[in-house]
């Protein structure tokens, strides 16, 4: 008999060896008020689907959609039911599951003629979805060789599939089966279509809005809400990915085993700076609009999106259009500290906009605008303390005015000088390669590998630490520069096609040091399987300007 202890609740059964965790869930499910439908567990701290079984002893934590891991699971499951429904009711058509989008999942669909999709189309994939539901069938996982699983998938026409599996180096693949219907995963599923009640199909644009559920009640769908400015950045970007031919890791797998690595790097990084001096050139043009003149440039953006980077490269290319750029740091406007808001557990909340002085910041900017003398404060962060020592600024006709930081797109920030005054730009990872057509790359996972390489190498964090942190990083991410993204004059991507093979290099022996008997484990080893899909290369290509230095190390510039 094995002894599995229920971290739940901290009770400890014995069960039969080969038990599978749905049968171990029902066991103490009484006991245990799940306020949430279960969809997954942590065994030892690493995430499987309710069809695992056991073998030895073992830890299991039970989780509900809310858990990231038990999001993924539920997600996934909903993906393979679409897929099922759309090829059910289109045979021959095609499904791009692209990007997160508005509450939901963007998907890019194609009929076998390509006719354009109608509300009709949409209402009778929805019917089918919800047949497969009501039906509630199985998810079957098939364990076979590389292989057999390549076979498998050629044999259907996967192409994106075949060059991931096939680049992968696995020695045995999964793959599961949903009715007659075959597709590839790359995490656990819930055991079957049954599990997945709240769920919501529409069209957007040109494709399907696959909606799912809230992530603080999954008893409920996501909000949703528009984000034209978004979709736009994220569908420039698969343009180009199709253009390059690299629209999932296969492809990105392929080229680097024939050798372009080097170009792959060369051209995403003159990609990138294309892009940041049309950015330049229009502050420029606005600059020297005689009716509504750009004096000050905003810069905002998630964590580990390569903000100071990006607006060091800006600097350089405004100074190239004969501009005289000025950063402007919103940290010498901290409150002191004992004024900081804290949050409900007594710690401060830094990331709380009320952490600024922003009524104090306003005033200077209007003045500087006005092409005033301004002393200035410096925030002594030893001391928590805001300090008047005698430091002025002063704009000259030529200077454009540039501030970075988390809260530079909130309206309460720059109140006092005219939006007609205002460049607003906001930077992100948006990671448009997925793993194959039907599994994306969740863009905070661009993001989180960056932070774990970067607080490692400068001795801030452990890996565990930084992962630690992340849900309340995501938290205030939501709180504070999601909502005002939008409202952008333009979006810069910061993400690079290559990056996940340079990342792998970097991150593999920072992620294998967090312990299995740490919480943390679970995101390390999810994060681990996931750089594996990606041949990994060297950095030693990555110019010294690129925002991936701001990560991995080696910039040029001094930040």
């Amino acid at each position: 008999m094995l002894q599995i202890r229920c971290k739940n609740n901290n009770v400890t059964k014995s069960f039969p060896e080969g038990t599978s965790l749905v049968d171990v869930y029902q066991e103490f499910a009484p006991d245990l008020n799940m306020t949430f439908p279960v969809v997954s567990a942590k065994v030892n701290n690493a995430s499987q689907g309710l069809k695992f079984r056991l073998y030895q002893n073992r830890d299991v934590e039970f989780i509900d959609a809310r858990d990231g891991s038990g999001r993924r699971v539920y997600v996934r499951s909903l993906c393979f039911v679409l897929y099922k429904a759309s090829c059910d009711v289109f045979p021959g058509s095609k499904l791009f599951i692209e990007h997160p989008l508005s509450g939901g999942y963007y998907c890019n669909f194609k009929k076998r003629g390509n006719e354009p999709l109608t509300d009709d189309d949409v209402n009778r994939i929805c019917q089918r979805m919800q047949e497969i539901i009501d039906q509630d069938m199985p998810f079957r996982r098939t364990e076979a060789t590389t292989e057999e699983a390549v076979r498998v998938f050629s044999e259907r026409g996967f192409s994106d599939k075949v060059k991931l599996i096939e680049t992968s180096g696995q020695i045995y693949t999964d793959y599961y089966m949903l009715g007659d219907t075959v597709d590839y995963y790359y995490g656990p599923l819930v055991p079957s279509a049954g599990y997945l009640k709240v769920w919501g199909l529409e069209r957007l644009y040109d494709g399907l809005m696959l909606r799912v559920p809230d992530k603080n009640n999954p008893l409920k769908l996501s909000e949703r809400v528009d984000m034209p400015r978004t979709f736009e950045m994220f569908a420039e970007k698969v343009r180009w990915d199709i253009i390059m031919r690299l629209s999932n890791a296969g492809d990105v797998n392929k080229a680097i085993l024939r050798g372009h690595a080097s170009e792959l790097i060369q051209v995403s990084e003159a990609l990138q700076e294309k892009k940041i001096v049309k950015i330049a050139e229009e502050i420029d043009r606005r600059f020297h609009d005689e009716e509504k003149p750009i004096r000050l440039v905003l810069i905002t953006g998630p964590s580990s999106s390569g903000k100071s980077t990006f607006c060091k490269r800006l600097s350089v290319q405004l100074l190239a259009c004969g501009l005289r750029p000025y950063s402007f740091s919103t940290d010498d406007y901290f409150v002191n500290r004992v004024d900081t808001p804290k949050l409900p557990n007594g710690q401060y909340d830094f990331d709380n906009i009320e952490t600024v002085d922003y009524k104090l910041l306003g005033e200077h900017l209007e003045r500087l605008m006005k092409g005033e003398v301004v002393e200035v404060p410096e925030y002594n962060f030893v001391t928590g303390k805001r300090e008047w020592n005698g430091k002025k600024f002063k704009l000259s006709n030529d200077s454009v005015l540039i501030i970075e930081g988390i809260h530079a797109l909130n309206p309460l920030l720059t109140k006092q000088i005219p939006d007609s005054k205002k460049y607003k730009i906001y930077i992100s990872a948006l990671t448009s390669i997925s793993l194959d057509d039907h599994n994306w790359i969740p863009t905070q996972d661009n993001r989180l590998l960056r932070r774990i390489i970067r607080d490692y190498n400068k001795g801030a964090f452990s890996a565990r630490e930084t992962i630690s942190q992340w849900k309340s990083v995501c938290e205030a991410e939501d709180q504070w520069i999601f909502p005002f993204q939008e409202t952008a004059d333009v979006m810069f991507n910061s993400a690079l096609n290559i990056e996940f093979a340079v990342l792998r290099t970097h991150a593999e022996l920072i992620l294998a040091s967090v312990q299995k008997n740490c919480p943390e484990y679970s995101e390390a080893h999810r994060l681990l399987k996931f750089l594996r899909y990606f041949i990994p290369i060297s950095d030693k290509e990555i110019p010294p300007t690129s925002i991936m230095r701001e990560f991995v190390g080696g910039s040029s510039f001094k930040y």
